[in-house]
């Protein structure tokens, strides 16, 4: 079997089949990033087994999140299902009487037909707290999409004020008259709309779910472009949801947030800024432009800045650079991290992604054309819902340097004799803006960094012997 390496973008899909970790690990970020949330997961004990295992935390740590457990009993419809959950959440919020509980339906809950979007308006209006409801099956969602389907359903509820723009312009015009009537200012032939610019005080919601120092930092940066970040969906607070309406421009932080960004834009009317992602200095100046220039802003010192993040990382780059990568996919940060590499001088053979909203990733797409030519490499070829056999097949002939892979490959790979890194790594870590793309290289060259070190004790040839 002879591989082709295309000039352009190829795209493909093969099985259908999600070969990812499970969606309702979202969780394990979610709880900690809502401050006043309650997860409440309704699976079997299956469910719960990986929750502990992958979330690694115990039972009498009492996290912000719970297990629903079905029985067979609730599978086959003997018992009562919403006074289990009534049970469930009144106990919740006597222990812990949080502003807001999520439901993560799961693949049980969909298998049975479990009416859950039914029961939470009537238990809501029952125990005064508001309940959301979040389908995270692995069976309709990959990996991070969990957390696409919980912010799409919190999009639901945040407050809606359609005129805050208008209010808000009127009384700044007001004040600009007040201001120029008052005052004998010199304009030097400038208006008053120049002196004072309203653009500025259009609301910017930007939404994904990211540490608290990871977005500050990003504030920071759009801050110093004299835009001002106005909410984060999710904020920190349940009771601090960002105000949504048809004035409010919003932009994404993440690849796998398609079915938020078209709530959103279908049902809340926002204007989606189309921009790539904020993972490595080249998608960070590039989100940052954009951003700036749908609010009619010309861009101040980014390209010194990007500049200035190159050149901190030349011990990195020295040791990707003609490296190879191939992506099983995963976590659907695929796209944006071969850009990256790409960007660092890394080939990457393939790119696998478990789904590809192509709408929502046109601009992230576009930039990753941009780059392949900008460095001169071969355009990868781009695989949506792998077949993991036909991969491996590939991966044997073309012998990357670096598999970027889910789990359950990693150990088979390593044995064939190919370095692999876990995508699980780049969900968890902080990779988003200037600051943090050292932490993507430190991912990406750690295995190729341990290879170096066996070389130089002698141990390569013995593992290969093994």
């Amino acid at each position: 079997m002879s591989i082709k390496i295309s000039e352009t973008l190829t795209f493909e899909c093969e099985t259908g089949n999600y070969h990812t970790f499970c969606p309702i690990s979202c969780v394990a970020w979610l709880y900690q990033k809502i401050e006043d949330s309650f997860f409440l997961v309704v699976g079997t004990k299956t469910c719960g087994y990986f929750l502990q295992n992958a979330l690694g935390v115990m039972i009498f740590a009492e996290p912000r999140y719970a297990m629903a457990e079905l029985e067979e009993g609730d599978i086959s419809a003997q018992l009562n299902d919403y006074q289990e959950l009534k049970r469930l959440c009144l106990q919740i919020k006597k222990d812990r009487n949080p502003s807001v509980i999520i439901w993560i339906g799961t693949r049980t809950t969909e298998i049975i037909k479990m009416d859950l979007e039914g029961m939470a308006p009537k238990l809501e209006n029952e125990i005064e707290i508001p309940i959301i409801v979040a389908r995270a099956n692995g069976l309709d969602y990959a990996f991070t999409q969990g957390e696409d389907t919980v912010l799409a359903a919190m999009a639901h509820r945040c407050p809606e004020q359609e005129n805050w723009i208008n209010d808000e312009q009127e009384n700044e015009k007001k004040s600009i008259d007040k201001l120029f009537s008052s005052l004998p200012i010199e304009t030097g032939g400038k208006d008053k709309q120049s002196v004072i610019n309203p653009k500025n005080k259009i609301p910017l919601v930007l939404f994904g779910s990211l540490p608290s120092t990871v977005a500050s930092q990003l504030s920071l940066e759009l801050n110093r472009q004299s835009i001002n970040v106005s909410g984060w969906l999710p904020a920190q607070r349940y009771t601090d949801l960002p105000i949504l309406g048809n004035n409010v421009y919003v932009c994404g932080v993440n690849p796998f947030l398609s079915r938020t960004a078209t709530t959103l834009m279908r049902r809340r009317k926002c204007k989606l800024i189309g921009a790539p992602f904020p993972i490595g200095p080249d998608g960070t100046r590039a989100w940052i432009e954009e951003i700036c220039s749908a609010f009619g802003i010309e861009t101040q010192g980014l390209e010194e800045r990007e500049q200035q993040v190159w050149e901190s990382l030349g011990n990195y780059l020295n040791l990707v650079r003609g490296k190879s990568v191939f992506f099983m996919g995963d976590n659907l940060l695929e796209i944006s991290l071969a850009r990256f590499l790409i960007r660092c001088g890394m080939i990457v053979y393939e790119i696998g992604i478990p789904y590809m909203d192509k709408r929502y990733q046109a601009a992230e797409l576009t930039l990753l054309q941009t780059t392949c030519k900008k460095m001169c490499i071969p355009m990868p070829r781009i695989v949506e819902k792998p077949d993991n056999y036909n991969q491996i097949q590939r991966m044997r002939e073309l012998q990357p340097d670096l598999a970027i892979t889910g789990m359950a490959h990693a150990n088979p790979l390593e044995a064939r004799g190919i370095n692999t890194k876990w995508s699980v790594e780049f969900t968890f870590a902080q990779i988003h803006g200037f600051t943090n793309a050292k932490d993507v290289l430190e991912l990406v060259t750690r295995p190729l960094r341990r290879n170096n070190n066996l070389e130089n004790l002698g141990w390569t040839d013995l593992v290969r012997e093994r």
